[in-house]
């Protein structure tokens, strides 16, 4: 039975089991109540000035991200410039290099004409040189024939040398005429 009546002593107020007693209530507020102060006057600064440092470190970092962003976009934008400038500085240097191409090859035409005129002024000059030597000899030679050839048939040896000289110069004119008449067929 004794523990009946202690049970009883217990059960006295509904209220009173749900609620610890007042003394418990006030030495957990007042504890509480350190804490909070504690945390408050000495963590709380700490966490704020670690918050501080993180968001100013965070803000830092996004104007760096801007900025490099903004300075990729410069850099960008330069090196395209370069680049136009580059083509343009080719474009140029290309030109430059087909005139100064087209120069040397005129020049070199101009070079190769005047040789080549040269060369063929020469050689008609050594042309007609030897033409006129060979006529020299070809004359002096066909008049030693031709005065031979006349001393035979006419028998007597031929001194006068102005119409020997005026025969063999007749005898070369038919010559000339007749193979100009042979080339002219042609």
């Amino acid at each position: 039975m004794h523990q009946i009546v202690a049970a009883s002593d217990q059960e006295v107020g509904g209220l009173a089991v749900i609620l610890p007693p007042l003394y418990e209530i006030f030495w957990s507020a007042l504890v509480l109540l350190i804490v909070l102060l504690l945390v408050g006057r000495y963590a709380l600064p700490r966490i704020y000035k670690t918050m501080d440092e993180r968001a100013a470190k965070i803000e830092e970092g996004l104007g760096a991200a801007e900025q490099a962003k903004a300075d990729q976009a410069a850099a960008a934008l330069k090196r395209e410039e370069i680049i136009r400038e580059a083509h343009a500085e080719a474009h140029t240097i290309r030109e430059r290099a087909n005139e100064e191409a087209k120069a040397i090859v005129a020049a070199a035409r101009h070079d190769a004409t005047s040789e080549a005129n040269r060369i063929l002024e020469a050689s008609e000059r050594q042309i007609l040189a030897e033409k006129q030597a060979a006529q020299i000899s070809l004359r002096s030679e066909v008049g030693l024939l031709a005065s031979e050839l006349a001393e035979k048939i006419i028998g007597e040896h031929l001194t006068d040398t102005a119409l020997t000289s005026r025969v063999v110069d007749r005898f070369l004119d038919e010559l000339e005429a007749d193979s100009a008449r042979v080339e002219e067929k042609r």
